[in-house]
């Protein structure tokens, strides 16, 4: 049995030395490997970025209205589509879009057009707000005739379309 005053001091200083280098080196090669890590991680992020922030571009956008006339007294849903860059649709609403009118007024996308105008027609424009060179404009008519009160049954469309 080794008493502790037989061991060489020097033996367990070289040995305390030797393993504080092995210490570190590695705690050198882990930051360098972290901020090769860290280096790659912000690249792809950069990457990732550009590529969404590409995708959402508005190349062009339309209407596409659900009906060929407006109603007075309603509102009329004004849709807008926007084309993006990597040729899908987007629906756009008043938050991308400024929609006026040559006479009524809008909240959000729907035309507010009152029940006694004696307008025939109404111009409606559409600009893309992050664009403003990008608009659209089109007269839409309003409806002259009042809707049925009561709509035609089955039986009196199928006699009509007999006859």
């Amino acid at each position: 049995m080794t008493s502790f005053f037989s061991v060489n001091p020097w033996q367990i200083v070289n040995q305390a030395e030797k393993h504080q280098a092995t210490l570190g080196e590695i705690a050198t090669s882990t930051k360098q490997k972290m901020n090769t890590v860290k280096k790659i991680l912000f690249s792809l992020l950069i990457v990732f970025a550009g590529l969404a922030l590409k995708a959402q571009k508005v190349d062009s956008i339309f209407f596409h209205l659900y009906t060929d006339s407006l109603k007075k007294g309603t509102h009329n849903y004004i849709n807008v589509d926007g084309k993006m860059s990597d040729g899908r649709w987007k629906p756009l609403t008043a938050k991308e879009i400024e929609f006026s009118s040559s006479c009524c007024s809008f909240s959000g996308n729907e035309l507010i057009i009152p029940a006694n105008t004696r307008e025939e027609k109404i111009v409606i424009k559409a600009v893309l707000k992050t664009n403003p060179t990008m608009w659209i404009e089109k007269t839409i008519w309003i409806k002259k005739l009042p809707d049925p009160e009561f709509l035609p049954t089955k039986e009196e469309i199928l006699k009509k379309q007999k006859n």
